[in-house]
C-alpha cells in the first residue's frame, strides 16, 4: 500500500515536472505569439484590423491542414515509445520513431503540395486568401518532422527540448514577422497583403529554427539514448509493417481530437459571415473587424491560458500510457483525478483572471478601435476557454487510455451541437454566437468524456470536490476583488495620467494581475488546497511567504 502511494507521488511530480516545462515553454511561445501584436498592428495601420482577420482567414486553414499533415503521429509515437520503454525495449522505440519519420515526411510534401496548389479552391471567395496560404504551405513541410521527435522525447518523458524548441521556433518566428512588417510597411510601402503573405511565411522560419534546436539536443545526449537501447530487454521483435500499423492505428483518432478546436473555428470561419450577411446589413469590412474581434484577437489571447491546458494533456498522455501498460487501475484513477485537479487549480483563475481585466488587457494589444466591444468579447471569451482547455486535457487522457474511438464519437457529438445551435447563436448574438455554440458544444463533449471515465476507472470524487468547491470560490473571490482594482486604478491613475491609453491600459493590467494572483496564491496556500496539486512544494512557499 506504501509502495502504491509512492508511485503516486512519484507519478504526480513527474507530472508536475513535465508539466512546468511544458507550461513555461508553453506560455513564453503564447506570450510572445500575442505581444508581438502590439508594434505589428501599429505599423500596419489603417489596415491592422482587415491584416489581423485575413492572417487568421488563412491561419485557420492552415492549422487544419497542419493538423492532417502531422496525422496525431507525435501524439501517438510519444504513447507508444512511453509504453515501450515500460517494458524496457527501447529499442522498439527508436525503430518506431524512424518509421514515424517516414511517415512524417511523406505526410508534410502530401499536405504542403495540396495545400499550395489547392490555395483558390479553399479561399471561400477572398482572393488575399491565396498568398497566405500558399506562404504557410512551406512549414507543413518540415512541422510533421519537428513535432514527431519532440512527441519522441515525450515518450521518455523529457518535455525540457519539447518547451525550448517551442520558444525558439515562435521567438525566430515573431523576429521575421517584425523585421519583415517594419520594412514592407514603413520602409517600403508595399501593399498591405504582401506584407502579410511573409508574416505567415515566418512559420516556416521559426519550425526551421526549432529543429535546430532538438537536433543539439539529441546530439548532446545521444551516448545516453544508445546506452539505454544496448541496455534493453531486447525480447520483443515488432516487424516494420507491425509498427507502421500502430502508428496509423493510435494517430488518426489524435488527427480528429488535436484538430478539435480548430475544427470548430473553421466552422465559424465558414458560416460566420454567411450568416451575418442574411442578419445585417453590415459592411464587409465591419463583418471583417468582428471576425477579427472574437476570432483572432481574442483568440490569441485566450490561447495562452489554454495553452496551460495543452501542457498538462502532454505530460498525462506517457503516464497514462505507462499505469495502462502495467494494468493499475487504482494508478490511473488516481492519475486521472490529479490531472482534473491540475487543471482546476490553473485554469479557473487564469481563465477568470484574463476576464477581470480584459478591458485594460484589449487596450494594451489591441488599441482603442472599438474597445468596449472587443473587451466584452475578450471577457466572454475567457470564460468559453475553460470548457476548450478542459476538452484539450481530458481527450489526451481518453487517448492515453487507449479509449481513442469513444473519445472521438463524444466529440462528433459536440460538433454537431454546435452544428445545429451555429445559425441561432450568431443570428441572435452576433460575434458572440459562435463562442456560445463552442462553449456548449465542448461543454457537451466534455460530459460525456467525464462519465465514460468515471464509469471505467472512477475518481476520487472526494478529492475533486473538495477542490472544485475551493478552487471555483477562490478564483471567483480573485475576480472580484480584481474587477475592484482594476476600476480603482483607473481612477487613481486619472488624477495623473491617460488611463485608457497603451501605456496606462499596461500598467493597470499588471496591478491587476499582480493583487489578483497574490490572493488566489494567498487562500489556496493558507487552506492547504495547493497541497493537492503542489503537494510538499506547498509548505516550502507558505514559509517563503510566512503563510500559516
Amino acid at each position: 500500500m506504501v509502495r502504491k502511494q509512492s508511485d503516486s507521488d512519484e507519478s504526480r511530480d513527474q507530472m508536475l515536472s513535465g508539466s512546468a516545462w511544458m507550461t513555461a515553454g508553453s506560455i513564453l511561445s503564447r506570450f510572445l505569439g500575442a505581444i508581438y501584436i502590439i508594434p505589428w498592428g501599429i505599423w500596419f495601420g489603417n489596415y491592422f484590423f482587415r491584416a489581423n482577420a485575413l492572417y487568421g482567414l488563412g491561419y485557420n486553414i492552415y492549422s487544419f491542414f497542419l493538423i492532417a499533415a502531422i496525422a496525431g503521429i507525435p501524439s501517438a509515437i510519444a504513447k507508444q515509445v512511453a509504453h515501450y520503454n515500460a517494458l524496457n525495449e527501447y529499442g522498439v522505440g527508436v525503430r518506431l520513431y524512424k518509421r514515424g519519420l517516414v511517415l512524417a515526411a511523406v505526410m508534410g510534401i502530401i499536405c504542403a503540395t495540396i495545400l499550395y496548389f489547392g490555395a483558390p479552391l479553399i479561399d471561400d471567395g477572398n482572393p488575399n486568401v491565396i498568398p497566405i496560404l500558399r506562404s504557410l504551405a512551406w512549414a507543413v513541410l518540415i512541422i510533421p518532422t519537428m513535432s514527431l521527435t519532440r512527441g519522441y522525447f515525450q515518450g521518455y518523458q523529457q518535455m525540457a527540448p519539447s518547451a525550448i524548441s517551442q520558444f525558439v521556433e515562435q521567438l525566430a518566428r515573431v523576429l521575421y514577422m517584425l523585421l519583415t512588417a517594419f520594412v514592407m510597411m514603413q520602409i517600403l510601402h508595399v501593399d498591405w497583403v504582401k506584407a502579410v503573405s511573409q508574416s505567415t511565411f515566418a512559420a516556416f522560419v521559426g519550425a526551421a529554427a526549432g529543429m535546430i534546436s532538438l537536433m543539439v539536443y539529441y546530439l548532446k545526449h545521444r551516448d545516453v539514448f544508445r546506452s539505454l537501447v544496448r541496455n534493453s530487454n531486447n525480447q520483443l521483435r515488432v516487424s516494420p509493417k507491425e509498427l507502421y500499423r500502430e502508428i496509423v492505428a493510435q494517430a488518426v483518432p489524435f488527427i480528429i481530437l488535436g484538430a478539435g478546436i480548430t475544427i470548430f473555428m473553421l466552422i465559424d470561419q465558414f458560416t460566420f459571415f454567411k450568416i451575418m450577411r442574411v442578419a445585417t446589413t453590415y459592411s464587409e469590412a465591419t463583418l471583417a473587424d468582428l471576425y477579427a474581434m472574437f476570432a483572432v484577437n481574442a483568440n490569441k489571447l485566450i490561447m495562452i491560458t489554454i495553452s496551460l491546458a495543452s501542457a498538462l494533456a502532454i505530460t498525462a498522455v506517457p503516464l497514462l500510457s505507462i499505469a495502462l501498460t502495467n494494468s493499475e487501475k487504482k494508478e490511473i484513477s488516481r492519475q486521472i483525478s490529479n490531472v482534473i485537479v491540475l487543471f482546476l487549480f490553473v485554469m479557473i483563475p487564469a481563465s477568470l483572471g484574463m476576464a477581470a481585466i480584459a478591458g485594460p488587457l484589449n487596450r494594451v494589444f489591441y488599441g482603442t478601435t472599438q474597445q468596449a466591444l472587443g473587451a466584452n468579447i475578450l471577457t466572454f471569451s475567457s470564460i468559453v476557454s475553460i470548457p476548450m482547455g478542459l476538452f484539450v486535457v481530458i481527450s489526451a487522457v481518453m487517448q492515453g487510455l487507449s479509449e481513442n474511438k469513444r473519445a472521438v464519437r463524444f466529440f462528433l457529438v459536440g460538433t454537431l451541437v454546435k452544428l445545429l445551435i451555429q445559425w441561432p447563436c450568431i443570428y441572435f448574438l452576433g460575434a458572440f454566437g459562435p463562442l456560445l455554440s463552442t462553449g456548449i458544444g465542448l461543454s457537451v463533449a466534455n460530459w460525456l468524456i467525464l462519465r465514460s471515465l468515471d464509469r471505467q476507472f472512477g475518481f476520487e470524487k472526494r478529492m475533486l470536490s473538495i477542490a472544485m468547491e475551493k478552487i471555483s470560490k477562490y478564483s471567483l473571490f480573485m475576480y472580484l476583488i480584481t474587477i475592484l482594482v482594476v476600476h480603482g486604478a483607473n481612477i487613481v491613475l486619472g488624477y495623473v495620467y491617460h488611463p485608457f491609453g497603451r501605456s496606462g491600459s499596461l500598467l493597470v493590467s499588471l496591478v491587476g494581475v499582480g493583487i489578483g494572483g497574490l490572493i488566489y496564491i494567498y487562500l489556496t496556500l493558507k487552506s492547504r488546497i495547493a497541497d493537492m496539486v503542489l503537494g510538499p512544494r506547498s509548505n516550502r512557499l507558505r514559509r517563503m511567504l510566512r503563510i500559516r
